[in-house]
């Protein structure tokens, strides 16, 4: 791993990774109904310190994504290995994830699949594929850009949780006493 890799478009570069984990997600997003698609995107009753702080975080995501971008994969690295191990791991969670929340009625909070081990799989997933894109390309800086960034859009996530408890009440109260938000955490 380095603090900061040489900078430059390559064919072996990061960017591999990412477009064919964006690629994925969006098949699977269009394969949603419309009304289902929407709710992952509604941003109505966000305070504005959480708008804020939840753009911020998307700029980090933003550095960080043009890092990954812009540097080539260690291929004859165990960086390499362990990158595309946990980006595996984070992609086959985001496939299922996405699938149990498009599969969920309307009007009921997405409780089952990934979502009975945490509130936000969808999050933790796309975090541990783009941590896996940053082991691979072994880039110290575009992982430090992309837990800034994650600490940031934390509040986007808070946001979400206060929009659900006023949409789904006591069943999602309860559900956020039985599950952890992030996985290992409460």
């Amino acid at each position: 791993m380095e603090w900061m890799p040489a900078l430059k478009l390559v064919w072996l570069g990061g960017w591999i990774l990412i477009i064919f984990s964006s690629s994925i997600q969006w098949l699977l997003m269009l394969s949603m109904p419309r009304e289902v698609f929407s709710r992952l995107f509604n941003r109505n009753g966000w305070s504005k310190k959480q708008r804020t702080f939840f753009r911020l975080g998307k700029v980090f995501g933003i550095v960080c994504l043009v890092l990954t971008i812009l540097t080539p994969l260690k291929l004859h690295s165990p960086w390499f290995i362990a990158g595309i191990s946990v980006y595996s791991i984070g992609l086959i969670g985001l496939i299922v994830s996405i699938l149990n929340y498009r599969d969920t009625l309307l009007d009921q909070p997405v409780t089952k699949g990934l979502y009975q081990i945490s509130r936000h799989p969808q999050i933790v997933s796309t975090t541990m594929i783009v941590m896996g894109i940053c082991l691979a390309i072994g880039s110290w800086s575009a992982l430090t850009v992309l837990t800034i960034a994650r600490i940031f859009e934390h509040y986007g996530v808070l946001a979400e949780e206060e929009a659900c408890l006023e949409q789904y009440g006591e069943s999602y109260r309860l559900f956020m006493v039985q599950v952890p938000r992030y996985f290992l955490f409460f």
